[in-house]
């Protein structure tokens, strides 16, 4: 998005209305509907990510989002978006919810005379940016220009009627003569399977005088915004009606079945995107991206993976199955194996050059590991570095450690990181073996080329090279016998 919202040269002024307002009855949820997510992110924040993305091409003057039922979690979940921050975005409330055209007349007021106004609604989250700009070129400022989808089944759905050709002598045979809502089409009307996806886009200043004049006397008692398609017939302002073939854009969400099935619609044109760049997945039903994935070139994933955040894969890495993956950047040659678990928010978490990582691993934020390190099955690393080489194999804990080169970490070792109200930092300097079964009581330096022996509690620092041990003595009892349970059985008389 622009930095800035100086006018572009020759750009056509717009403002958009985002309509999310409704309760969505049908989600049976206490969360707003425009707040239920899709691909982990709110369906409202993709149709604003959306709108973002017209500033590239448009002089942006307004954004508002008319909210009413839980409009203080929707209008608190925007706050500190990148419009707001431009001073674009601005909230209306529409209470009680009166339809549509209800809607758009609490936005009215925030609206200038200037340019086009676009109206989407919260609930359609996948229609992206190319689609509203072409929606906006067919307005041009002069046009009322309605987005139409054809549907297989257009039930519940507003139908468009279009002018027949030899009805006129009119040039403009095919022209959208009105919108009828599917509660008071004829059945002559349902038989219809072009329908109004909802979107529009409309010179500012006749949408505002346009909605201003919007009457309820319909089956429900509700100002429907398609009704002004009628009144700019009727004064001969141009309705386009322009047709996309691509339903998924233009899927509203009203239920939870619904939601669930947009989901997996963009999440298989994910996984489509990326093999066609070159990646290889197992299946490509089962792979989810909830933020932003970037491969280089031969990455490799299995079934059942989940990407959030930001996550960058190196050349040829290769990702197991069941791994849930986000926030980290992962180095050529990497491997993660089975069932890793990488959560790197702030400060994420980096993965070097030919590391193999799992199965069963975990990494939390600030674990920086270097080139070849292995960390494996239920081996946890959190705010620590690992140099070159460094492996911790089994059942380990590495906690705000720094750990150097070619260092060998013993299988149920520990870092003792926390004394209950402060963190301390363990340091573990190149080829340092450290046996099984340790604990290190930070804050602790071990020397360079130094062991620790297993089972060892070190809270001491130690010198380069020496062998450092802390068990107590072992010692054997001769001819001892182990207890025995009393027998249950009563004596007999």
């Amino acid at each position: 998005m622009n930095q800035d919202n100086s006018p572009k040269r020759d750009a056509l002024p717009v403002s958009v209305v985002v309509m999310a307002a409704g309760k969505g009855t049908r989600m049976k949820s206490e969360r707003p509907k425009v707040l239920h997510r899709i691909a982990g992110r709110a369906m409202l924040s993709h149709v604003l990510a959306t709108v973002e993305q017209l500033a590239d091409a448009h002089a942006l003057q307004k954004v508002v989002v008319v909210t009413g039922h839980g409009a203080e979690a929707v209008e608190t979940h925007l706050s500190g978006s990148p419009l707001q921050a431009q001073h674009l975005l601005e909230f209306a409330r529409q209470m009680p919810q009166l339809g549509t055209g209800h809607a758009v007349q609490q936005a009215v007021p925030h609206l200038p005379d200037s340019g086009v106004v676009v109206i989407l609604n919260g609930d359609v989250p996948l229609i992206q940016a190319d689609t509203v700009q072409a929606l906006i070129q067919a307005s041009a400022g002069q046009n009322l220009a309605l987005l139409t989808v054809q549907l297989a089944d257009p039930t519940g759905y507003g139908r468009i009627v279009r002018k027949c050709a030899g009805e006129s002598n009119d040039e403009r045979q095919g022209a959208v003569q009105a919108i009828v809502e599917h509660k008071d089409a004829t059945p002559e009307q349902r038989a219809i399977q072009e329908i109004y996806t909802g979107i529009m886009a409309a010179p500012a200043q006749w949408l505002k005088r346009a909605v201003s004049l919007l009457k309820n006397n319909n089956s429900q008692g509700e100002f429907y915004l398609t009704d002004i398609v009628a009144m700019a017939v009727a004064e001969g302002l141009p309705v386009v009606g322009q047709l996309t073939t691509d339903e998924v854009q233009v899927a509203g969400v009203n239920s939870p079945v619904q939601l669930a099935e947009l989901e997996r619609a963009f999440q298989q044109r994910q996984a489509r995107r990326f093999m066609e760049a070159g990646v290889r997945m197992a299946d490509p039903a089962r792979f989810d991206v909830r933020g932003d994935l970037q491969c280089a070139s031969d990455v490799e994933i299995d079934v059942n993976c989940v990407f959030e955040g930001q996550v960058r894969l190196g050349h040829r890495v290769r990702i197991g199955a069941n791994c849930f993956i986000a926030n980290v950047q992962i180095a050529d040659d990497a491997v993660i194996h089975p069932f890793t678990h990488i959560d790197g928010e702030k400060p994420g978490v980096v993965v070097g050059e030919g590391a193999l990582i799992g199965p069963f691993a975990r990494l939390r934020p600030g674990a920086v590991l270097g080139a070849e390190v292995h960390i494996g099955n239920f081996v946890e690393v959190k705010n620590s570095t690992m140099a070159k080489g460094s492996k911790a194999n089994h059942l380990a804990y590495l906690g705000d450690a720094t750990v150097g080169e070619r260092v060998n970490y013993g299988a149920g070792s520990i870092t003792a990181n926390y004394d209950g109200a402060n963190k301390h930092r363990t340091v573990i300097e190149a080829d340092v073996h450290v046996g099984s079964n340790s604990v290190l009581v930070a804050p602790l330096t071990l020397g360079a080329g130094g062991t620790v022996g297993a089972g060892s509690v070190v809270s001491k620092d130690t010198p380069p090279g020496a062998l450092t041990v802390t068990r107590a003595r072992q010692t054997s009892l001769a001819d001892w016998s182990r207890p025995v349970k009393a027998s249950k059985d009563k004596p007999k008389n």
